[in-house]
């Protein structure tokens, strides 16, 4: 039942750090402003879980184990006990690694489930070579999936995917950036770049294998005047900090730890372009629709990007970019020199990112998200509380 409130309860469940998953804390920013009580579950990854001022009460496992089987195995195990013992009217899964303990929990106390597939999670690099791994996440999606009621994911490939393997289509709700238009750039002398140098930006929390970050920083040393920031966290970056000494570019290559998107999309208004250079080498990649390709939108900046389809189709329907045709330092580079020395190219392109930002936007996308719970809220929460209790 709802709490004593009179809100709906919902949990989210996520296995990535709460403070910086921007779709999770997008999504549950929504769902408290349509009066819900508002829960989010995950990890506790760092010391940025000790702060206070994420705005939803939370519970974050501390895990032994940090990453492969063990680690989802037990934080399914202690999502699903929590599960079971705590009080809720909707779960929201996030991702297939939390999906098998809430779609037990919400089975057992007889309560809906979202699942928000924020990637083709089986179509992931770091599965590719991992047959075995693969076919038990495959096993999970393919008992679970046609079985549930309410799925949303982030690009309409994708969920042409969902659709074709298991006949049922996904809600397309997209990683759109809210307004950044008062938020004002952080100055390049707080990151020692010299006003003359052409300043690049890659940001995200998943900066991995196969999106491009060796590439632009090896663009970096093969090119005069200009400098990266990289902006967030993910499996490269050791390397890529090792590259940057083994090049003798570290002055240019500025390195961020992962923090709060208001924050971040400061250092993305500083820079001259933003990259996405996903490489088409696994379906995951090949459909995804990348939070940082908005956040570029909305800093007013022009991207660089891969030629992939639901990133090329956005780059050249609102013309916003340059589209490169391979992954390589070199065509990055000359991308860079084409927008440093056409000037009028790139402040119309800069323009078009404005205007484009206008239209694709958070505040506008999450009307799509209202209508979504509020249609769940009627057909199955309401009925839900009426003919259930806690705790059977």
């Amino acid at each position: 039942m709802p709490s004593s409130t009179g809100k709906i309860k919902v949990l989210f469940a996520v296995t990535n750090c709460i403070c910086f998953d921007q779709r999770v804390l997008k999504m549950a920013s929504v769902l408290k402003d349509m009066g819900m009580d508002v829960t989010i579950a995950g990890r506790r990854k760092g010391e940025c879980c000790e702060r206070s001022d994420i705005p939803f009460r939370t519970i974050r496992f501390k895990m032994i184990f940090r990453r492969g089987f063990l680690f989802y195995k037990f934080f399914n195990i202690r999502l699903l006990f929590c599960l079971l013992f705590r009080k809720f009217d909707l779960l929201v899964s996030n991702d297939l690694d939390t999906l098998p303990a809430c779609y037990l929990a919400a089975i057992l106390k007889r309560r809906p489930v979202v699942y928000d597939s924020h990637e083709y999670f089986t179509g992931l690099p770091e599965l590719s070579n991992r047959r075995l791994v693969r076919y038990v996440w495959k096993t999970f999606e393919r008992t679970i999936f046609p079985r549930l009621k309410y799925v949303i994911t982030v690009s309409d490939s994708i969920a042409g995917l969902y659709e074709k393997e298991y006949g049922i289509r996904p809600v397309v709700i997209r990683n759109l950036a809210p307004s950044s238009e008062k938020l004002k750039p952080v100055e390049r002398n707080e990151l020692n770049i010299s006003e003359d140098e052409f300043v690049m930006i890659i940001q995200g929390t998943g900066i991995n294998i196969d999106k491009g970050c060796e590439e632009a920083v090896e663009a970096v040393a093969g090119t005069e005047k200009l400098a990266l920031i990289i902006a967030g966290g993910g499996d490269v970056l050791n390397y890529v900090k090792e590259m940057t000494g083994r090049l003798n570019i570290m002055n240019r290559v500025k390195i961020l730890p992962p923090m709060q998107w208001n924050e971040l999309i400061r250092y993305t208004k500083t820079a001259d372009a933003g990259l996405v250079l996903e490489k088409d080498t696994n379906l995951n990649y090949r459909f995804s629709l990348p939070n940082k390709l908005f956040d570029y939108i909305s800093a007013g900046i022009p991207v660089i990007a891969a030629d992939l389809p639901e990133i090329s189709a956005v780059v050249t329907k609102y013309n916003c970019g340059i589209i490169i045709p391979g992954v390589t330092p070199g065509e990055i580079s000359e991308a860079v020199e084409l927008l440093r020395k056409n000037k009028s190219l790139s402040e119309e392109l800069k323009k078009n990112a404005v205007k484009a930002s206008l239209e694709l936007n958070w505040e506008r996308e999450s009307w799509k998200v209202r209508d979504f719970y509020r249609n769940l809220i009627n057909n199955d929460i309401l009925n839900s509380i009426k003919s259930t209790s806690y705790g059977h």
